[in-house]
């Protein structure tokens, strides 16, 4: 069962994702908060397994909440909900290390496809507006920041930038199998390897690695 806590201000808000998670078998809603400083709380004393935190709360905003979780509770998968006007902070939140990020007004299907690949350890990124966001920071990207990831990623073998590549484009490890030949476990293996050559701590960060070194493009 997949342990979940909705973080959001707006009690209809937090009722509406309560009602399409629950709605799924193996999704369980263990915690809900109306601030970030209480979503750290509850999702450490919950051990929740998935934090659904919006952006924008009272006391402590959702970005913070998702550095502090990061430092306090690692095996916490944070997904942020957002909306189409908040460009700069979800690439800060992917830059931090959230499992990725969908709109508030998600299909019920998306979100809890989102919920259950962010617990299986793999990003989420919204169909509806990630790659529009990844591909706008990355087509004027800062030369400093390109020089920074072609250096990371010269520390990998060829199938591993390869694989990273893949990645760069929000591929799945089944789909990433099937372009490259490969099995699911083995590009699994690959994704573990490049994530802890790169320093990142999860699959978003190296995905915008890829773009910034201009794989795939």
């Amino acid at each position: 069962m997949i342990r979940v806590l909705i973080a959001d201000d707006e009690p209809l808000i937090r009722a509406g994702i309560r009602m399409i998670l629950t709605s799924a078998d193996d999704i369980e809603v263990v915690a809900e908060a109306p601030d970030g400083r209480e979503a750290v709380e509850l999702a450490r004393r919950h051990r929740v397994d998935v934090a659904l935190v919006d952006i924008q709360m009272p006391v402590m905003d959702g970005l913070t909440a998702l550095a502090e979780l990061g430092r306090t509770a690692p095996e916490v998968r944070v997904l942020v909900l957002t909306t189409f006007g908040q460009r700069e902070n979800v690439l800060r939140a992917l830059r931090d290390g959230g499992a990725g990020f969908l709109l508030k007004d998600s299909a019920p299907g998306e979100l809890i496809g989102a919920v259950r690949a962010a617990a299986a350890g793999n990003a989420y990124l919204s169909p509806a507006a990630t790659r529009h966001v990844v591909d706008s920071f990355a087509s004027a990207p800062a030369e400093e920041r390109g020089e920074e990831a072609r250096a990371r990623v010269a520390a990998l073998g060829e199938r591993e930038r390869a694989v990273l590549a893949l990645l760069g484009e929000g591929l799945s490890n089944a789909d990433a199998g099937r372009r490259l030949h490969m099995s699911e476990a083995t590009v699994k293996t690959y994704v573990s390897r490049i994530l802890a050559k790169l320093g990142c701590g999860n699959r978003v960060q190296a995905a915008l690695i890829a773009r910034d070194a201009g794989l795939g493009r």
